[in-house]
């Protein structure tokens, strides 16, 4: 009997699927790869004729030319070729709302829905760095997602352990008691309140209801009120801690005089951090001490707001705001801080991401989870319910992940730095879309629980005929742990996912409430409709202790968690790892674009925090490919162009030993006379004028299909140069130190806060010195003197060669226009620059002309000069 034919005849309407795949138009996509191939015989060409005619006159100048040039190329191919299959995609929301929340008493009598659980994970580490109240507005915002409350749960985790963001998130649920309804009653978009009632223009358009200016007034004097509060918290909470540790020391010296001890002794009274209700806080104390620091406090799991009931609750005239006829329930939220120890790896955001999953299929278990940073808030309350339609469409059950893109506020309007990203994130992740799926990049990102654990994708890991020569299970039935791996003994559940039994049980729960509904004959594995209708079971004390134990820092010792298991471990970007180990068992993932931005979070804007995150990024992909996670050794379940992507994520670094040297060639053929090519004539400048008319047309072209424009693809350009001269190198180098000489690395958390003040870019002009802006500011001050050195000796020449000056020239400025947002950076907002980065970078391009004259002095301009 057929899955349709078990649920319900088809045949009275037809099967419709929720999402589409829209392929790029012809007359775009036809001529793009038309011009990729032209571009690369010409490539080829010219690398050939480069290779034949050696420059005998400047041999070395030839050498290293064609040595970078034949790494560019190699360079060129792994980032272009994956750009080959472009996809668009488009979703139904009224298909998924009749589909899973049908109207229809007959079938759904009691109104409920039927979408899967979703649980939303938002990580900090440190409240001085990542503000609270920035924290704050990301959970209210996720509280008011447009998604059934029963089946939605907020988890924070608060890696620094701080009282400060225990507090806050308390007052966050008392505004969202508020917010929420608000939010439903009015169709407030977007759903952060600093965000909303930041917004220029007029409030009440496209709203319909009389009340909503009385509404929006009362909300946002509370909101006020809730910003005073929660920036006096550092102050209260302080306050408090001296007002009871004073009352201790009294204490203290009571029991000296009773006891008769000599009253000279000092007193000695732990300086602790206190809660309002009078208890000592378990986590990391204002003046840390042993039990009560960073890396050394007890777990904490609190359960802020409970479960809500499975039906509607609405409110009432009565009280601030009228909320008769609103839903007024609140989905789950709970904080949590897992317990640290000396002596125990804590592998940073990858083990607080595996200590959430695990607290929360304890506690939730949704079969979808999906993270967000603290300073990323829900932009389009829609959003989730657009990933969902990826995940609950037929063949949708081999999706591991859909990632959304990364939007950015607080960016300067000329983005000066390419901190929007838009070439990438529209560019080449959704090229790869249309592969095998793009890369995971760290936030904004819908997981499949089960792909989390581990495990195959179905049409890989399920239908395997086990012992008896029988399928191992029903297709609409759900199965058990070792029926998705069946080289996975009972016995080794505790080696793999830690000895918790609630753990281990909830696993085969979460794959059948993840599956796709069993509508159609394409959804080999499916669940019947209706099955997901059941409240789930309410929380009690045992279960609560359970979720606690699993973020002890004992639990993952001797399981797979961080090796196969949840987020991998072992490097700075493990965002990509994962990623990677899921496209690697045979997983796809989605790219999940919406009209609306899904998600918007901040970016550093300052050209010193963005070298250094850059830097961070890059020493990850230098980890990676010196790893079992370099794509040469994946699995043939990884598709080739998805593999070239892969690896160009762990070569990309490299190219920069070659751009470092390439920028400096410029100056050294200027310098010596010389040129990389014998003679500039019609053959190099014919091959020149090729592969740059490709060049633009390939950006023109990719700028239409990605949506892109020109100026982003511009600044990204120049941003590559910056990055490759500075970033990248100091990413080889740092990662070489790691893999040989075994040195870890630390990095600093970017902040995330921007003064108050009246510009809103101050922080753009900021200049902050690092050593990562030493080699663009040699290599563009070399350029200089370079050119105005060959300018002086040509004109001064017997017998100018203003064709070899034209050419190095030509190349000089090419270098100079690209570094020229760095040294915008450098200017300040008053042209000003730190006296010392002149200083240093005039010592060091003299030195090096000097050191030039004296090694080759035959390159003096010897041959009579004119007086």
């Amino acid at each position: 009997m057929s899955n349709v034919d078990a649920f319900g005849d088809s045949t009275d309407e037809p099967w419709q699927p929720l999402t589409q795949r829209i392929p790029i138009a012809s007359n775009i996509i036809t001529p793009y790869r038309l011009l990729i191939a032209i571009r690369f015989i010409v490539l080829c060409f010219f690398l050939t004729w480069r290779v034949t005619h050696v420059n005998d006159d400047a041999v070395w100048l030839w050498f290293m030319s064609i040595t970078c040039e034949l790494w560019f190329a190699f360079s060129w191919i792994l980032d272009q070729i994956p750009k080959l299959c472009p996809v668009n995609r488009s979703v139904d929301l009224e298909l998924l709302h009749d589909k899973f929340e049908t109207d229809d008493k007959t079938t759904n009598p009691d109104g409920r829905s039927d979408l899967p659980g979703l649980d939303f994970f938002v990580s900090t580490a440190d409240p001085e760095k990542e503000p609270v109240l920035v924290t704050a507005n990301t959970i209210l915002s996720i509280l008011a997602v447009e998604y059934p409350v029963e089946k939605l749960a907020c988890y924070i985790s608060d890696d620094g352990g701080a009282l400060l963001t225990f507090e806050a998130m308390a007052e966050a649920c008392g505004l969202a008691d508020l917010w929420v309804p608000f939010c439903r009653k009015h169709n407030i978009e977007p759903r952060n309140p600093d965000t909303y009632f930041s917004l220029k223009g007029d409030p009440t358009k496209n709203k319909k209801r009389t009340d909503f200016v009385k509404d929006r007034r009362r909300v946002k004097r509370e909101y006020d009120e809730f910003k005073v509060r929660i920036n006096n918290l550092a102050d209260t909470i302080r306050r408090r801690s001296d007002a009871f540790n004073a009352r201790e020391e009294m204490k203290a010296m009571k029991n000296i005089r009773e006891s008769g001890v000599d009253p000279t002794e000092p007193i000695k009274v732990k300086r602790a951090t206190w809660m309002a209700d009078g208890n000592h806080w378990p986590g990391t104390w204002a003046s840390p001490t042993r039990d009560h620091a960073k890396g050394d406090h007890a777990g904490i799991l609190q359960v802020m707001l409970k479960p809500p009931s499975r039906d509607p609750l609405y409110g009432s005239e009565e009280g601030l705001v009228d909320y008769s006829g609103v839903d007024i329930r609140l989905p789950m939220f709970v904080y949590m801080s897992r317990e640290k120890r000396p002596g125990y790896d804590h592998n940073k955001k990858a083990g607080a991401m595996n200590a959430l999953v695990r607290s929360s299929a304890v506690l939730s278990n949704g079969p979808f989870i999906l993270n967000l940073d603290c300073d990323h808030y829900v932009n389009n309350c829609m959003a989730v319910r657009e990933g969902i339609c990826f995940m609950m469409d037929g063949g949708g059950d081999d999706i591991c992940y859909i990632q959304f893109p990364q939007r950015f506020e607080g960016i300067d309007p000329s983005d000066r730095y390419a901190n929007h990203n838009t070439v990438f994130f529209d560019g080449n992740m959704r090229a790869l879309d249309g592969v095998q799926g793009p890369f995971y990049v760290g936030t904004g990102c819908m997981f499949r629980r089960f792909a989390l654990y581990g495990f195959d994708p179905p049409n890989l890991g399920l239908g395997k005929k086990g012992r008896d020569g029988t399928e191992s299970a029903s297709e609409t039935q759900a199965l058990k742990t070792t029926d998705f791996d069946p080289d996975l003994n009972v016995k080794d559940l505790p080696r793999r996912f830690g000895n918790s039994i609630l753990l281990s049980n909830s696993i085969p729960v979460a794959e059948f409430q993840g599956r796709p509904l069993a509508d159609h004959p394409m959804v080999r594995y499916g669940r019947p409709p209706g099955a997901l209708r059941e409240a789930h079971e309410p929380l009690d004390a045992t279960t609560v202790a359970e979720a606690v134990s699993v973020i002890s820092c004992w639990y993952e010792d001797k399981t797979e968690w961080g090796d196969r298991v949840g987020w991998i471990y072992g490097s700075v970007t493990e965002d990509v790892v994962t990623g990677y180990r899921m496209h690697n068992r045979g997983w796809r993932s989605i790219y999940c674009l919406t009209k609306r931005d899904a998600f918007r979070g901040s970016a550093p804007i300052n050209l010193t925090d963005r070298l250094h995150q850059v830097l961070r990024w890059a020493t990850g992909s230098v980890e990676i490919f010196f790893s079992r996670n370099n794509a040469f050794l994946a699995s043939k379940r990884l598709k080739w162009l998805q593999r070239l992507a892969y690896l160009n994520v762990g070569i990309y670094p490299f190219t920069s030993l070659f751009l470092i040297v390439y920028c400096f060639l410029p100056a050294l053929s200027l310098l010596s006379g010389q040129f990389i090519v014998k003679h500039v004539n019609a053959t190099f400048l014919i091959f020149l004028l090729l592969m740059t008319l490709c060049l633009i047309g390939l950006a023109v072209l990719e700028v239409r299909w990605s949506e892109v424009s020109l100026e982003d693809w511009w600044r990204n350009e120049q941003f590559w140069l910056i990055s490759g001269t500075s970033s990248h190198l100091a990413a080889v180098i740092q990662g070489l130190l790691k893999v040989i000489a075994g040195i870890e690395i630390s990095f600093t958390l970017t902040a995330k806060s921007v003064e108050d003040g009246d510009d809103i870019y101050a922080e753009l002009y900021l200049v902050k010195w690092t050593s990562l802006m030493i080699p663009p500011i040699v290599i563009a001050m070399l350029n200089v003197l370079a050119m105005v050195v060959a300018f002086a000796r040509t004109i001064y020449s017997v017998a100018p060669q203003w064709g070899k000056f034209a050419g190095g020239a030509f190349f000089s400025f090419w270098v100079l226009a690209h570094l020229y947002p760095f040294f915008k950076g450098l200017m300040g907002r008053r042209r000003k620059t730190p006296t010392i980065v002149f200083v240093w970078s005039g010592l060091i391009a003299i030195t090096l002309s000097l050191l030039w004259v004296a090694i080759n002095p035959s390159a003096a301009p010897a041959e009579g000069s004119r007086v």
